[in-house]
């Protein structure tokens, strides 16, 4: 029982750390990756599918993208969605390939950006906290029923606080990573 709930905990506050990765992908940087546009989507036959899905996207060099729909048609909708999204990206098509570069980020975009990346911590904090306190509460109703003991209850508090912190700890690692990375020029 103790230990379902360990496992649980574990996968529930993993499952934040992760997120919080997808969230730093949306968070560009200077250099161009093709994690940027994972959250683009493209009208294609009347529903919205993401962009990775209609086209190839690469890295030509250090600054610029560039995106190759398979469909000939597709390409003035590939370039109105990136367009559109919140990136901030203005892409330019020559025949079949259309090339996204990365402008260069000002010292107010990238206090911005770094703004946004505490903001987003901050959330997966809160949410593995959130975690530990459902666990905790699922272990004291346990003891209430008496299928454990109160020394019981105190060792897997323990070893849910270990995991608390150790998750904690790499969010603010991934956070400092992504905070090195939008301060380099």
């Amino acid at each position: 029982m103790i230990d379902d709930i360990k496992k649980d905990a574990q996968s529930r506050m993993k499952k934040s750390l992760e997120a919080l990765h997808q969230n730093f992908n949306k968070i560009r940087t200077g250099r161009a990756h093709s994690s940027i546009l994972d959250a683009v989507t493209v009208e294609y036959y009347g529903s919205q599918v993401p962009l990775n899905q209609v086209a190839s996207i690469n890295t030509e060099d250090a600054r610029t993208l560039s995106v190759v729909p398979w469909e000939q048609q597709m390409v003035p909708k590939i370039e109105k969605a990136i367009m559109t999204s919140d990136l901030g990206l203005n892409p330019a098509s020559a025949g079949n390939v259309i090339r996204v570069p990365m402008p260069m980020l000002t010292e107010e975009t990238r206090k911005g950006y770094i703004k946004q990346a505490r903001q987003e911590a901050e959330h997966a904090r809160v949410a593995v906290r959130s975690v530990r306190r459902d666990a905790n509460g699922d272990l004291k109703s346990l003891l209430k029923e008496k299928e454990i003991t109160e020394d019981e209850q105190h060792q897997a508090e323990e070893a849910i606080q270990k995991l608390t912190d150790s998750i904690v700890a790499e969010i603010d690692k991934a956070l400092e990573s992504k905070e090195n990375d939008l301060m380099q020029v």
